[in-house]
């Protein structure tokens, strides 16, 4: 079995480590690459969706990054206990009229031992916004290390 430190049982630390990772592959919006971080029997709920199993995460992500044009994306720790993490985000997007979007939420994940996601609980909530509202401005890709995250935002 593939092992996708760092593994629990999770400290402050190597939890955060575990985020950021999560963040930079999101941000790749490369829905294979995003995939493999989770369990092939993976269950999910984002808002209203539930899926099971990385082909329909790659389908869902797929679906998804074809309509949030533009995705960047801010993950930071909220809490950890053992194989869980608490995660709260956010991110900015446009559709395909041009409106841009900031989409904030919060996760629930669970690991297995290998440091794969078995569990995904996802709850969203989108909050239109104009173009000079953006404070994602990072070109396409990972977050710049020097760019400041979610608590140095005041978000």
């Amino acid at each position: 079995m593939t092992q996708r430190p760092p593994l629990p049982p999770f400290t402050p630390e190597s939890a955060a480590a575990k985020v950021r990772l999560a963040e930079d592959a999101w941000n790749s919006r490369d829905p294979e690459r995003v995939a493999l971080a989770y369990t092939p029997d993976s269950r999910w709920r984002n808002r209203s969706e539930f899926l099971a199993g990385r082909p329909a995460i790659v389908a869902f992500l797929a679906r998804k990054w074809a309509t949030e044009l533009d995705y960047r994306l801010i993950k930071e720790l909220w809490g950890l206990k053992d194989n869980r993490i608490a995660v709260r985000f956010q991110y900015e997007w446009r559709d395909a009229a041009g409106a841009f979007f900031r989409s904030y939420g919060n996760e629930q994940w669970e690991f297995d031992g290998n440091g794969l996601m078995r569990r995904r609980e996802a709850s969203i909530n989108d909050v239109a916004i104009t173009e000079g509202e953006r404070r994602f401005l990072w070109p396409l890709g990972p977050r710049p290390a020097d760019h400041p995250g979610l608590e140095e935002l005041g978000m």
